[in-house]
């Protein structure tokens, strides 16, 4: 069963089992670790992440897909490994409710996801310097983001500097833009983020740093 993805939520549906199991490799997942799926859409990646033996918690948005989900993931919804959150990442009550001690709580859990291109920016602020930040994070990107956040060219930019001062990014793979449907105009990419620690920018120095970098870069 599929459904017809929406442009107003930036959907385009994976399609390639190479780069879900690029990303499944990525994020090194391990039995019975915590994993935070944003956007599980059709639920290619949710398959995956519970076959490599995740506790699942997706969040989605449409209600199309909530529906979609739960009558594919009856059992593993009923086995709790994994649980549906109906909301958008972006809203407060979203939010308390993910961090909540019944769901990710303090517990240690990772982020891996195909993230809608729109919103990757305000995702990478959010886990990395809002909330309290997972343990590695696996994005399937546009390809431009990923190469700008290492810096393929050289150069650095406020993203990169940005994602750089909470952790290690790489630049697993390219995903061309036929792999996915519909097809996006362009290619993306996998990028994970590993040693991800607050510490590296202390708490204390945290707006000067950015303050500094936003200056040196005009702005």
């Amino acid at each position: 069963m599929s459904i017809r993805a929406k442009k107003s939520l930036g959907q385009h549906f994976l399609r390639s089992k190479t780069a879900l199991r690029e990303m499944i490799e990525a994020a090194a997942i391990n039995n019975g670790e915590l994993v935070l799926e944003i956007g599980p859409g059709e639920g290619v990646l949710t398959q995956e992440l519970l076959v490599a033996g995740g506790r699942v918690i997706a969040v989605e948005t449409d209600e199309r897909c909530i529906m979609l989900l739960r009558e594919r993931f009856r059992d593993e919804i009923e086995t709790k490994q994994l649980t549906l959150l109906v909301g958008d990442i972006r809203a407060e009550k979203t939010i308390r409710e993910l961090f909540n001690t019944k769901n990710l709580g303090t517990k240690t859990y990772k982020l891996v996801a195909n993230i809608p291109y729109y919103i990757t920016g305000m995702l990478f602020r959010l886990f990395l310097e809002k909330l309290r930040q997972p343990s590695i994070i696996v994005f399937l990107v546009q390809k431009e983001v990923a190469e700008e956040i290492i810096s393929r060219d050289g150069k650095e930019g406020i993203l990169s500097l940005s994602v750089k001062a909470y952790g290690n990014p790489r630049y697993v793979s390219k995903v061309k833009k036929e792999a996915f449907s519909p097809p996006p105009k362009v290619d993306s990419a996998i990028l994970s983020i590993v040693d991800i620690n607050r510490e590296r920018v202390s708490r204390a120095l945290e707006k000067k740093y950015f303050a500094i970098i936003k200056a040196g870069l005009g702005s």
